[in-house]
């Protein structure tokens, strides 16, 4: 039976500005900004934090394993999440959820805290240094940051059969949940240079499995790195995604992709396409073409376009919710509405786009370009083009294109606004949040697996979270309104 999909968001957002004009500095003055206001000052605990483990066991595999950056800022968040300095990007990292829907809102809370914190930011700098954030997924100049999502998976599941079924879903999907992009940035030929492409990321990928997420990176990714019991529960780390500002968009990158893995864990690999001979190759290819035209050759020797291979996938998710039921990935209604958009927004893409340009980022976005292109008579190669693309990611309300073209809302500002402040309710994350929110002075630090509290007297004392679906609401919310410190606290935990 498939186990709960707890999933979530990591956001590598883009900057610019700040004092020397350096993305380190400037992305340290956003997470200071923040925690100095007083949102926050729990330090990350970074015991156990293991991203050069590979999911194939090959130990020594690559010499480009991430590297953790201990002496950047970092720090954990009342809501459960972790915002912190990334490379040179500031990084939300959304809590633990239960279901497609809540991991939205808490990423949609992530855009508000990254605004709030640029607010806090600037009004302590020059204006000449002013920091602008963009939630997007290159800069323009050959470099690209990621949007991360993580999916709580069965550890029987052969991480063999992930790849069998997941890259003809990778590959693909962007023509549904891409963010668009003018133009190319890595090395292609100039006979194949695309003037628009339905998605950021896919040009910068260039093998099938690894462990990179930085470079060579991999369409499968195969950081074993659990936070949790890992005899039980793998992490699958999916770096092949684009940072999307319509909130549809994002539900259905994630409730699909859930579907697909529960249906994986239900009934094998029985029902999913079969993959492309040169994946790599066909995810550049998709990208590059947003008539969606394109076909590639399958080791099942048919040739599939991006939008057969998301209506195969669709109607293998369909069927298994059908005659599994979706409760791993969420309740009736939700796993429905994922089914209806996905579907929806599949046929749109296809055969009316403008039917779905509230919600298809690269679609709404390929529309402002093409509006102003006309306009005012540009080349397909203007430097005003890309200029609107990156105003299209823009965080300031003010400013920013998405927050202009109609993008359908999922939830409201006061849904917004409470993500913020409190910690999702159904997993791990809420007893994270809460300990934060109610005990900061007697938090030493904290991970996605563990609170560590320091009293003053004595050692250092762990409190375990090995089980996402462990530490909710349902199961400890008593224990926050009966013990009002955390001394008491401990002592009712058995500590």
């Amino acid at each position: 039976m498939a186990i709960a999909k707890v999933l979530g968001i990591e956001t590598e957002f883009g900057i610019t500005g700040g004092p020397d004009q350096d993305p380190i500095i400037a992305s340290s003055v956003i997470v200071n900004a923040y925690a100095q206001r007083g949102m926050t000052h729990i330090n990350w605990d970074f015991e156990g934090e293991t991203p050069g483990v590979d999911a194939r066991g090959l130990a020594g595999l690559t010499a480009f394993a991430p590297i953790v950056e201990t002496q950047l800022a970092n720090t954990v968040l009342a809501n459960g999440a972790r915002l912190y300095v990334d490379h040179a990007h500031p990084e939300y990292s959304s809590p633990e959820c239960r279901s497609p829907l809540e991991a939205v809102r808490f990423d949609v809370a992530g855009e508000e805290v990254l605004r709030r914190a640029q607010r806090f930011a600037n009004e302590s700098l020059d204006p000449a240094q002013a920091i602008t954030i963009y939630k997007n997924n290159s800069d323009g100049k050959g470099n690209s940051y990621g949007c991360h999502e993580n999916y709580l998976v069965a550890r029987s599941v052969e991480f063999g059969d992930l790849v069998r079924a997941l890259v003809p879903h990778f590959v693909s999907r962007q023509i549904v949940v891409g963010a668009g992009k003018v133009g190319v940035e890595t090395d292609r030929p100039r006979a194949t240079r695309p003037v628009y492409q339905v998605s950021q990321r896919a040009e910068f990928f260039e093998e099938v499995v690894g462990l990179e997420t930085t470079l060579k990176r991999p369409i499968i990714n195969t950081r074993d790195e659990t936070h949790g019991d890992a005899e039980r529960f793998r992490r699958l780390h999916v770096i092949i995604g684009d940072a999307n500002l319509s909130q549809y968009a994002t539900a259905v990158k994630l409730g699909a992709t859930a579907l697909l893995l529960a249906a994986l864990e239900d009934q094998g690999l029985r029902g999913f396409p079969a993959a492309p001979r040169d994946p790599v190759r066909a995810v550049r290819a998709i990208a590059a073409d947003p008539t969606l035209h394109t076909a590639v050759d399958c080791v099942d020797e048919r040739s599939r376009t991006a939008w057969d291979f998301q209506d195969e996938l669709w109607t293998l998710a369909e069927r298994y919710v059908a005659e599994h039921g979706g409760d791993a990935v969420g309740d009736h209604n939700e796993v429905n509405f994922i089914l209806d958009q996905w579907r929806e927004m599949l046929d749109g893409v296809r055969d009316d786009p403008a039917a779905v340009a509230d919600r298809v980022d690269w679609v709404a976005k390929q529309r402002i370009v093409q509006g102003y292109r006309d306009r005012y008579d540009l080349a397909e190669d203007d430097a005003r083009l890309r200029a609107i693309d990156l105003q299209y990611h823009d965080l300031r309300p003010g400013r920013s294109l998405a927050a202009r073209v109609g993008l359908r809302p999922l939830f409201d500002e006061d849904s917004v606004n409470a993500a913020i402040e409190e910690p999702p309710a159904t997993t791990r994350a809420y007893f994270r949040g809460q300990c934060v929110k109610r005990f900061p002075e007697a938090i030493a630090a904290a991970n996605w697996d563990s609170v560590v509290f320091d009293l003053g007297d004595g050692p250092l004392q762990r409190v375990p979270m090995p089980d996402p679906l462990r530490g909710t609401a349902a199961l400890t919310a008593h224990l926050f309104e009966t013990n009002s410190t955390a001394i008491d606290l401990l002592s009712a935990l058995g500590g």
